[in-house]
């Protein structure tokens, strides 16, 4: 044992280690190598996804720092009548991701138009493309980047950002301006197939409804009438009539039955009469979706800015990638003014394009447009202008 310990730790014996474990070392290069090799992602496009991705974060942050300095001065009175829980808590951390991703667009444009600036004023991008790089490999991290914030964008407005919204529009609502709807008068919808709901008037506060009726047909004709003086929400559609009358009809017999409570399943809620100003903000997209189609079918009116909010969210996806054409094919060209000039073309841009989904939200709320229409005029437009801009740096 003490002579095979001798031969462990002789010379010949760690020079064979070392050279077994550089022998090891040198097979795990090359195949790290090689890899590195057949990845789509190579050094230099990590390089421009870090830059692109790190300066979208930084003007995230810094934005959002002046909007809560603007919003505590705005709502101060408030502030200071809310408890600081719920204004930290319920309001600014729901209100500081809604914010943001509303924006989202800005900063992309901002973020691309900083740092590709700068990248061209430092020469690096002439580097690039004097050692045989062409535009549309240079265009690969840019369109990766514009990916992760085009999903990020997308689960946050459809999914994260919806509920978050419930707890922000309640602080507002409750400490801020109540724009909650707590009453409704002339109610009718069709609750189902050949059913139409009538209620004079509604009241949220006691969850009551007053001179109900609901009307069954087949058809064209009235098959049975249930009138009730007050109707009140129990719960998922379940509802509690009083002092009712139900008739029945059939051929020229008619069966009447009295009574002063009963409790009955309607497939309606209370949200689906009585729409607050901010009601689209507050559900999934897949929510947003039914809610529309359910809408449809009972055939209410006030529902364009849930299509409009619905159309949005996909739009506002889709521009991250053609803000960041523009925003690259702008800024890659070293020009004599530098990078302010740049900058302030690409704020213009960015401004005019949220400037341009504003009005064209306006027409589909007047019915002059579709919302699926006015939610993608301004994409197509500046499409095009991406499209003209990238084939005109490609050529330069």
């Amino acid at each position: 044992m003490k002579l095979l310990s001798t031969i462990k730790q002789s010379r010949p014996a760690r020079l064979l280690r070392a050279a077994g474990r550089s022998r090891i070392v040198r097979s795990a290069s090359r195949v790290l190598g090689r890899l590195k090799e057949l990845s789509p992602i190579k050094l230099l496009d990590w390089y421009i996804i870090k830059k692109f991705l790190g300066t979208y974060i930084f003007a995230i942050i810094l934005i959002l720092a002046i909007t809560i300095m603007f919003d505590i001065n705005e709502k101060l009175d408030a502030f200071l009548k809310a408890p600081l829980k719920a204004t930290v808590f319920d309001y600014f951390l729901n209100f500081l991701p809604y914010f943001a991703n509303q924006f989202s667009p800005l900063f992309t444009f901002i973020a691309v138009i900083f740092f590709t600036s700068k990248l061209a004023d430092n020469s690096e991008i002439i580097a690039m493309l004097s050692g045989g790089m062409s535009y549309r490999r240079f265009m690969r991290p840019y369109l990766i980047s514009a990916t992760v914030i085009a999903v990020a964008t997308y689960t946050l407005s459809a999914y994260i950002i919806p509920p978050a919204n419930v707890e922000r529009i309640e602080f507002t609502n409750t400490y801020v301006k109540n724009k909650r709807v707590e009453y409704g008068t002339n109610i009718q919808l069709q609750v189902a197939k050949g059913e139409i709901a009538y209620m004079s008037r509604y009241d949220s506060n006691t969850k009551t409804g007053y001179k109900f009726s609901l009307d069954s047909y087949d058809g064209k004709k009235l098959r049975s009438k249930l009138t009730a003086q007050t109707i009140r929400y129990d719960s998922l559609h379940n509802w509690q009539v009083r002092d009712y009358m139900i008739r029945n009809f059939n051929g020229n017999r008619e069966e009447i039955t009295q009574g002063s409570r009963l409790d009955t399943v309607i497939p309606i809620e209370p949200r689906d009469f009585l729409i607050s100003k901010n009601d689209h903000e507050t559900m999934t997209t897949p929510d947003l979706n039914d809610y529309i189609n359910r809408q449809k079918l009972r055939g209410v009116a006030n529902i364009k800015n849930f299509e409009i909010e619905y159309h949005r969210r996909f739009a506002m996806t889709a521009a991250a990638y053609i803000l960041t054409i523009i925003g690259m094919s702008l800024s890659s060209r070293k020009v004599k003014g530098g990078m302010g000039i740049n900058i302030g073309i690409g704020l213009v841009l960015s401004f005019s394009y949220i400037l341009f989904m504003t009005v064209t939200s306006t027409f589909a709320v007047s019915g002059y447009t579709s919302p699926a229409i006015a939610m993608w005029i301004p994409n197509f437009v500046y499409a095009i202008i991406a499209v003209i801009l990238y084939r005109r740096v490609s050529r330069g």
